[in-house]
């Protein structure tokens, strides 16, 4: 596993921060196309004679093309030594060493640099300045 540094992590982030917009992108896409497809959201036609063979006029679902771009995204990101914690929040981690403990430094799209860090057991909520 790769270790980091706040400057080593802080390096990486013009790196991540497209990849993590275009991650957030593709999320979004697929929320849209899951609620899109819900035919529970969809009003009724009123009732008249059915023709055979009537289909919906709804697009096919890219689930599976925007599911794989999603982890192609991921992979990416996580291949750099980095951990995608929260795709909505736009949150990432890098496995770091702060007093012989092991630690995430914590980064969330948006914020100028590393500026927090929280145990490896422990979230976001539990996040400590640097």
């Amino acid at each position: 596993m790769k270790l980091f540094s706040p400057e080593r992590a802080n390096a990486l982030i013009p790196k991540l921060e497209p990849l993590i917009n275009e991650l957030l992108q593709r999320r979004r896409e697929l929320a849209i196309k899951l609620l899109e497809s819900d035919p529970a959201l969809h009003r009724p036609e009123p009732r008249r004679p059915r023709i055979a063979s009537a289909r919906s006029a709804l697009p096919a679902p890219r689930f599976g093309e925007l599911k794989h771009e999603i982890g192609r995204l991921i992979y990416r990101i996580e291949s750099l030594g980095c951990v995608v914690k929260d795709i909505d929040l736009g949150l990432v981690d890098f496995p770091a060493m702060l007093d012989d403990e092991p630690i995430y430094l914590c980064w969330k799209l948006g914020e100028p640099h590393v500026a927090y860090y929280h145990g490896i057991e422990e979230g976001f909520t539990a996040r400590k300045a640097l």
